[in-house]
């Protein structure tokens, strides 16, 4: 049984589709990625994953379990975090304070799951007294990921984690990405930088117009010709 399963998933704002009939599907241990033009409706597919857009049409499963539409709270409990692409911390709080809002629904595990955190991303044991404000844009994303780290959950929802970022920062990233999918956590992304993300990719799906284009492992898509065309740049 997949980890999450979305089935013609449909749904957009104010009545208008956004999302015609998108199908995707990645194991427990796996990282999928999403990716496509502006407007391809990939933001959109994780909101409605997360409880933050509504669903007309079409089934998501959570282990098996159907769970669209049901809110971001609740999804929390059962196993599901979200790192938005912008506003993802809270500025005026120091880096440890970002990290243990992310505990509220299980305090008991502060302790040990912040000693994994800052095993994830060691440079924010360094700063963890410092204002999350005072960070650059990569080490405010690692808090932004820690912070959702912090309640344990089984699938991992990133939105453009590396937009903005210079290019150290970008691979840094992804290769944290690779380090928390190997403590088994399933990973979902959106991700600009396409090339490099499915090339960590064991799931890929390339979306158009609100609807699956293309869907192959990473090394596929990248190996696809008409895929590099179209949406890779050549």
């Amino acid at each position: 049984m997949p980890l999450l399963d979305a089935r013609d998933v449909q749904g957009g704002y104010g009545g208008m589709n956004i999302l015609n009939g998108v199908d995707m599907a990645i194991e427990a241990d796996e990282i999928g990625v999403i990716v496509g033009p502006n407007g391809a409706g990939k933001s959109t597919m994780l909101k409605a994953i997360f409880g933050l857009l509504h669903v007309s049409q079409g089934e998501i499963l959570l282990r098996g379990e159907p769970i669209q539409n049901l809110p971001p709270n609740k999804l929390v409990q059962k196993g599901m975090g979200f790192v938005p692409q912008e506003h993802n911390v809270f500025p005026s709080l120091t880096v440890k304070e970002n990290l243990e809002m992310g505990a509220f629904l299980k305090p008991d595990n502060v302790k040990r799951m912040l000693k994994q955190v800052y095993e994830f991303f060691p440079p924010l044991h360094d700063k963890r007294h410092q204002p999350a404000g005072e960070l650059s844009g990569g080490q405010r994303q690692m808090v932004a990921m820690g912070r959702a780290l912090m309640a344990e959950p089984s699938l991992l929802l990133l939105d453009e984690p590396t937009a903005g970022l210079s290019p150290l920062f970008v691979n840094e990233i992804f290769e944290q990405v690779k380090l928390v999918n190997s403590a088994g956590v399933g990973i979902l992304m959106v991700e600009q930088n396409a090339k490099q993300a499915l090339a960590i990719a064991d799931r890929g799906f390339v979306l158009a117009a609100g609807q699956n284009r293309f869907t192959d492992t990473g090394a596929a898509l990248l190996a696809d010709p008409e895929v590099a065309k179209s949406f890779l740049g050549g």
